[in-house]
Formats: C-alpha cells, structure tokens, sequence
C-alpha cells in the first residue's frame, strides 16, 4: 500500500511545494463575536461597519496604509474619529476576527512538512494582522516561507507577489501548489504557471485534490532521515 502511494505520488503529483492562503483556507470564516465586539467599539452599524471595513482593506494588506492610519479612514468615512484606545481595541479585535483556524487545512500542512514537503504562505495581511497572528500561533514557524503582502507592499493578484513566494521557497511555479478562496488569486497563479485548486470548503476540496490526480498529497508519508542515509549509500 504505501508502495504504491509514493509511486503514485511521484508519477501524477509532481509537487513539490505547497502554498497557502491565510484567511478563509487555513483560518475559518470571521469570528462572529469579535465582529459584534468591532461594532460595540466603533458604535457602528452592520451595514457601515462592513462597508468601510472592506473599502479600505486591500491598501491596508498592501501595506500603502498601517493599521492606525486604516481604522482611521474607517472612521472617517462614517463620519467619526476613533481615539487612539479605541482604535488600539479595534487592533486587537480585528486579530481575533481571523483567527478561527480551519483544522483540517492546518493538520494537512503539518502532515506535509513532517513529510519533508515545503510549505509556504501566500496572504494579503496588513502589518498589525500579520504581527497579531504570529505572536499567537507559534505553529507558522514551521512554514519554510511566508510571504506577507504588507511587507512588500504588493498584493494578490499582483504578479510580483507570486514571484517572491516562488524564489522564497526555491521552487519552481509548476512544482507548487497553490490554494486560494478567490477566483482572481487562483486566476493570477495560474498565470503565473502554478497549480492550482480554489477552496470552498473542505470537501469540495479533497475531491478536486482526488480528481486532479493530486489525492496522494492528502496522505503523505512522514519524512524519515534513515531512509535519505540510505538513498545516499545507494548513489554512491
């Protein structure tokens, strides 16, 4: 049986690096209390909070905003300014926003890299995000690369971001996978020349793996250094 796994696995799956969006694939959606707490903070609306929150977001990920300067804007568009402790909450909430983690999809990464396979993270984030979600989860450290757009300031779907994932884990476009939740990423990436599935859920997702012939990485092997020993002794 495993056999047969790993000539599988070499045969139709010729992957051999796996990159991953943050939010929506490896965290879940929004958590609804901390949205609820966001609203208590800016005394908002659902229909003003969620417009303003969203106007803005893709230049705060890009890193043209920090997060200060974006709650600021937040405010501003409804007419409000927000005092430094307020936005300092909303700071903090916002991290708690994203951080319901999707299990399967974080198990699955773990599996991958005690597989010896790369992993890698391709999100937009902008800089407290991306500060907040590496203090609280120390499981990140194991990602070979993270590519974090605020730093950059780049964002999917820009073709540039794609490039610094791909030299950030030395591997070539056609031998990554990359999963995304939205059609414009995945579209870019594809371009780009990766392999891509976009996630919905999770198993809409372990049947596209199946049907592209990538079911093997689903399963994978956990790497054993005896057996690269042994593959050395062999060359020589």
């Amino acid at each position: 049986m495993s056999n047969t796994i790993e000539t599988s696995l070499e045969i139709t799956t010729p992957i051999d690096a796996v990159l991953f969006d943050y939010g929506l694939v490896l965290s879940g959606p929004p958590n609804a209390k901390a949205w609820a707490r966001m609203r208590t903070i800016t005394g908002l609306d659902e229909e003003s909070l969620h417009r303003e929150y969203w106007a803005h977001r893709h230049e705060y990920d890009r890193g043209t905003h920090i997060a200060y300067a974006y709650w600021e804007l937040v405010a501003a568009g409804n007419g409000l300014t927000f005092t430094p402790e307020q936005i300092a909450d909303l700071v903090a909430t916002d991290t708690d926003l994203w951080t319901d983690l999707n299990y399967p999809m974080v198990e699955w990464a773990r599996a991958l890299q005690q597989a010896g396979i790369r992993t890698g993270i391709l999100s937009n984030l902008g800089d407290a995000m991306a500060a907040g979600l590496l203090k609280k989860f120390d499981w990140l450290s194991g990602f070979y690369h993270c590519t974090w757009s605020h730093a950059l300031q780049i964002a999917k779907p820009e073709r540039a971001i794609y490039q610094h994932a791909t030299e950030g884990l030395a591997t070539a476009p056609d031998r990554i996978l990359f999963v995304d939740d939205r059609a414009d990423n995945i579209a870019a990436a594809q371009e780009f020349g990766m392999k891509t599935i976009q996630y919905r859920d999770h198993a809409q997702f372990a049947d596209e793996m199946y049907a592209r012939g990538f079911g093997p990485l689903l399963h994978p092997r956990p790497h054993d250094p005896a057996h690269d020993a042994l593959d050395k002794t062999k060359a020589l």
